[in-house]
């Protein structure tokens, strides 16, 4: 039997409110300049920016997943400044970047906006895993709207926190209007409550991504490490600068 308690404590680490995000950047933003990486032809027949993996940390790596450039970003996917960042740059990373075999893009969840990243990171997790990035930055795109709906539900949701485990989230998501925005995006609705009432993998969920935030000192967000190390950069042209330092020219 899994521990009740601990699940519900798990729970408690997310408010049901949203709440604003704030920079995550650190002190290590210094990225040393290298020499030029020279492009990295994909598998026959494919490309790179369709090639997705997922990751021990329980991230999306979108790209050549050896890529010598390895941009990692912890996100909330309810965090107004992640939104500018997709918005400014998702396109032209894949594009310029991402296609070119140089540089891998890893988007890492971070549930500290409420119950709601929670809830709209399992829903990533139930789509086909090359198309979880493009949903995000879907999410990222309607921003306004699906914060709107979910904080205009604060009474229902308050009152799905006293539902059995395998009711409660399927409830929020209901209520939030996450079924219905996903439904109109390739998740049938039966398949959303499906995944939704799985409270053991939403578990698993919570507990992976605080702990790989917790592990690297996450505090706010975006906060974008590339090759490993943390950089101050968090508007697009800000990080595509530190790419083309990192080599990816």
């Amino acid at each position: 039997m899994r521990d009740t308690r601990r699940f519900a404590l798990v729970l408690a680490a997310f408010p049901l409110a949203l709440a604003g995000c704030g920079s995550g950047a650190g002190d290590d933003a210094a990225t040393m300049e290298s020499e030029p990486v020279a492009a990295i032809a994909a598998p026959q027949g494919g490309a790179w920016a369709q090639q997705v993996t997922r990751t021990q940390e329980g991230g999306w790596l979108v790209g050549n997943p050896d890529a010598p450039i390895k941009l990692v970003e912890y996100g909330s996917l309810t965090c107004p400044a992640c939104a500018n960042f997709s918005v400014q740059g998702a396109e032209q990373l894949s594009e310029d970047y991402i296609a070119s075999g140089r540089v891998s893009y890893e988007l890492r969840s971070v549930l500290i906006h409420g119950v709601a990243d929670l809830l709209l990171t399992r829903m990533l997790e139930c789509a086909p895993q090359a198309t979880a990035v493009p949903l995000a930055h879907q999410v990222w795109s309607d921003l306004d709207q699906v914060i709107g709906t979910f904080q205009a539900a604060q009474p229902q949701l308050e009152q799905a926190m006293s539902l059995p485990e395998d009711q409660r989230f399927v409830a929020m998501g209901q209520a939030g209007g996450l079924i219905d925005y996903f439904a109109a995006r390739g998740i049938s609705t039966d398949q959303a409550r499906q995944c939704l009432s799985d409270s053991a993998a939403i578990q698993q969920l919570a507990e992976r991504t605080q702990t790989s935030a917790a592990e690297n000192e996450v505090t706010g967000t975006p906060t974008f490490f590339l090759n490993g190390n943390r950089i101050d950069q968090t508007s697009w042209p800000e990080v595509e600068a530190a790419l083309q330092r990192a080599g990816a020219r």
